[in-house]
């Protein structure tokens, strides 16, 4: 079992300031990955920068551009909350390409399944418009790359961040060879996710949201991990997993409310790699999306590596969320999403 990390420093020169979603979150990532000797069991995958092609699998000429000029004269808000420095255009070139890197090592064979440690995220990042900290869509742009090289008929992506993934969802909402799968906050930025939005055309029924209400916590992840993303999984048949990674639904993450732990994370993504195992010969491919808490952000994303690598799972310092929650009854969410994808 060989598991691949994409990393590279070139990731801490998307110089966003203060701003949430900023270097620090790598760096506290490997000091950790490090301090707990996690990294000497990965095989490190170097990163290429992606080309006007590749980009274009996704992304219109216009916004390339735009993000490219911008970068060009010394970074700018592409929109209200996402911004671009003078070296983010490269920067963001080199995120899609670890990526696409990542596939290529994937499908030959070279590891059995990778994590892209990368920045700046992707899944809010539209053919036209650059938004929710994302310039260009990385695991879009995987998908479509592993389609056109590697002559894949099915792929499935799941997308574990507190927010939607509205830009994936709209790369391939007709597309009846990518199956797009959401956990999401709802009603949550960027308010796009709802049950019904389930595709169109020959895409009818190839995506799937579970937009889950505040406060769900492990147990509940794990349930619409089980109950819903198994059989879809399973009736689907990917040929390519992928997943689009946050560490934002974690207790103390300042951007949701969600519940979940370090453990519910390793949770999810042992759920996950089962079904990549069981379907496709274990080829999964995930790439960071969200996480701004920089403790819990680390350790989540080092439980997600354990778990790929099939190394002990390390204890988890912070623990369950404060406070006596109660779980919710999430039996009539279940339902409806089963309902509307032929389940029960």
């Amino acid at each position: 079992m060989k598991t691949g990390l994409v990393y590279d420093p070139i990731y801490l020169k998307h110089d966003t300031g203060a701003h949430v979603e900023n270097s620090q979150r790598l760096v506290a990532t490997m000091a950790l990955l490090e301090e707990s000797k996690l990294l000497d069991k990965l095989t490190i995958i170097s990163p290429r920068a992606a080309t006007h092609e590749e980009l274009s699998l996704v992304h219109s000429d216009h916004h390339i551009s735009r993000v490219q000029s911008t970068s060009a004269r010394g970074g700018g808000w592409l929109d209200g909350d996402t911004f671009a420095s003078p070296d983010s255009y490269e920067v963001a070139l080199y995120a899609a390409g670890g990526a696409l890197n990542a596939v290529d090592a994937v499908m030959k064979g070279e590891v059995s399944n990778a994590f892209a440690l990368v920045r700046p995220p992707g899944h809010h990042a539209t053919r036209d418009q650059a938004m929710g900290f994302c310039l260009f869509n990385n695991i879009a742009i995987a998908a479509k790359y592993a389609i056109e090289k590697y002559n894949v008929e099915r792929i499935l992506i799941a997308d574990f961040d507190v927010h939607h993934g509205n830009a994936t969802e709209d790369t391939f909402y007709s597309d009846p060879n990518v199956l797009y799968f959401s956990t999401h906050q709802y009603p949550h930025y960027p308010g796009t996710g709802a049950i019904t939005d389930d595709g169109e055309g020959e895409g009818k029924g190839a995506n799937v949201n579970v937009p889950m209400p505040a406060y769900c916590g492990d147990a509940e992840y794990l349930r619409v991990y089980n109950e819903i993303l198994a059989p879809i999984a399973r009736r689907f048949k990917p040929q390519l997993m992928l997943a689009s990674a946050g560490y934002d639904a974690h207790w103390a993450d300042m951007l949701s409310m969600m519940e979940l732990s370090v453990e519910g994370y390793g949770d999810i993504v042992a759920v996950i790699k089962r079904l990549a195992e069981e379907l496709c010969q274990g080829k999964l491919l995930i790439s960071l999306e969200g996480g701004y808490h920089l403790k819990a952000m680390p350790l989540s994303l080092r439980a997600t590596l354990e778990v790929l690598s099939e190394s002990p799972r390390s204890p988890d310092p912070i623990g369950k969320p404060p406070g006596d929650m109660k779980p919710y009854n999430m039996d009539s969410l279940l339902e409806q999403v089963a309902a509307r994808h032929g389940l029960r």
